[in-house]
């Protein structure tokens, strides 16, 4: 039985973006921006090499030079491979070329790590979906090392973009679409999109351009909002998603159900089925002045604050609307709040590689199941836009004194629970687990969901006890699975289940 190598992955990313670093650009007639590209791999028995672009010859990606030229006669079977860029998919290469994601499966590489998407495209997300289709575990770099290496890679990244778009107004090959709302939606016209919407749409991100002109509609074309039908523009379906006066008509899944219930048992019910660009808003005019302040009672001076932290609904909101997953036809995305929280479902489970654990930990790095949205919603200053929103529902909960948000999958929504009151991380726990905790530990608790992760120490110093009553709290709490527990000895860290 083959035994894994033992290796720090954080080390390995960090080792590749060393490499990235010394690519050498070559010289190209077409002045086209050459990436940065640095990768590393790690074989079954612990042996650890790099490459970088055009290392050993110009023009030679750092897959290729690693695979091909520095391991060719070597089996690589169950592997790790780190590449800062995601590796070019089939097609992307003039035949009789292999793309680097076909190399990559036929060294039977086992798991591979990747910096950031490509948006070129020839690639765009393909290189990856052709990985995981072969059975290869993909995994993405940490939010902040994925900054280091957008930001080398800066001038690559506008001209690949600018290609895409040329891309999708040529109707030039590239890779297939990932979404088919991508596509020319049947059964609707330009004259079905909002003009509120259009017209918010434009003020927001500043467009100079009348929503009625030839350049505005050129904009989404190019923004893939709009597509050619013959010589004819129509909506996308993510654009009608956008714009449209009645997205439901199409696309019966669109939109957000909403509800409050009120501590007296009875409930109201707003379905936000208009243009996607204006529910925040929307929302938030609905809900305000429905939800009146809150009394804090867990402190020694009362104080009141707001009765719901819109800058984290917010945020949840225009997260789900944006990544969720579309195909699930039969799902809508909710909204339910009650006096200690609100809960905000979203269908599909997190887009892989990105895992429950990233988001929790806000940690999450980015990645775009619906890159068109995304793009609109970031547009507008709708969406935080950077790894899945995580630095704000973390900087944001802190703010307020909130319990950090629970993120969590049912097996059809994503589920991100945010809660209204700093101790509302105790009054929703269910009665029988609420009766295991002792008076200390529910304090103890309160304290702890409010920080979402700390040491034995830090836990005993904030609550007054000594080491050995801390300890006890933090094992009743893991017990319970309320938390999870990671590392040894004096490094030993608590995180929120």
């Amino acid at each position: 039985m083959a035994i894994k190598p033992k290796f720090i992955p954080r080390k390995m990313m960090e080792l590749a973006i060393e490499a990235m670093r010394q690519s050498i650009k070559e010289p190209r007639a077409d002045k086209k921006t050459s990436p940065l590209v640095g990768a590393v791999l790690v074989k079954p028995d612990g042996t650890i090499n790099t490459a970088y672009r055009g290392e050993l010859r110009h023009g030679d990606h750092a897959e290729f030079t690693l695979l091909e030229r520095k391991h060719r006669a070597e089996r690589l079977d169950g592997s790790f491979l780190f590449a800062t860029l995601e590796p070019c998919a089939p097609g992307a290469r003039k035949h009789p070329k292999l793309a680097c994601a076909e190399r990559i499966v036929n060294a039977r590489i086992s798991d591979v790590w990747v910096g950031i998407e490509d948006p070129d495209p020839t690639v765009d997300r393909q290189g990856i979906r052709y990985l995981e289709q072969h059975g290869i575990k993909v995994r993405l770099f940490d939010l902040d090392l994925q900054d280091l290496i957008r930001s080398a890679n800066k001038e690559f990244i506008a001209e690949a973009l600018q290609r895409a778009a040329q891309a999708k107004i040529s109707n030039s090959p590239g890779p297939k679409s990932l979404s088919q709302w991508d596509e020319a939606l049947a059964g609707v016209e330009v004259a079905d999109l909002a003009p509120a919407a259009l017209t918010r749409y434009r003020e927001r991100t500043k467009i100079p351009d009348k929503i009625s002109s030839t350049r505005f509609l050129r904009r989404l074309e190019h923004q893939g909002l709009l597509r050619r039908r013959g010589t004819k523009l129509v909506p996308s379906g993510f654009g009608f998603l956008l714009f449209g006066k009645t997205p439901r008509d199409v696309m019966h899944h669109a939109g957000l159900n909403a509800t409050i219930e009120y501590p007296d048992g009875t409930n109201e019910i707003k379905n936000f089925d208009g243009p996607a660009i204006l529910i925040p808003d929307r929302l938030e005019h609905w809900l305000r002045p429905k939800m009146p302040n809150l009394i804090d009672r867990s402190r020694m001076t009362r104080r009141e604050g707001p009765g719901l932290p819109f800058e984290l609904v917010r945020e949840a909101v225009v997260n789900a609307l944006v990544h969720r997953d579309y195909d699930l036809t039969g799902a809508t995305c909710h909204l339910v709040v009650t006096s200690d929280t609100v809960l905000v479902r979203s269908p599909g489970a997190p887009l892989l590689p990105i895992t429950v654990k990233q988001m929790q930990e806000f940690a999450a790095p980015m990645y775009n199941r619906n890159p068109k949205l995304q793009f609109a919603f970031g547009g507008t200053k709708l969406l935080e836009g950077r790894g899945f929103g995580m630095r704000t529902f973390g900087e944001a909960a802190a703010k307020h004194g909130l319990p950090v948000p629970r993120f969590a999958f049912n097996g059809l929504y994503l589920d991100i629970t945010i809660y209204r009151h700093s101790h509302a991380a105790v009054q929703v726990l269910v009665t029988a687990t609420l009766d295991k905790l002792s008076k200390s530990e529910q304090v103890g608790w309160k304290w702890f969901a409010s920080k979402g992760s700390a040491k034995s120490s830090e836990y005993a110093k904030e609550m007054k006890l000594d080491d050995r009553s801390a300890r006890r709290h933090l094992n009743k709490f893991l017990d319970l699975q309320l938390v999870r527990k990671s590392g040894v000895g004096p490094s030993t860290e608590y995180h929120l289940k």
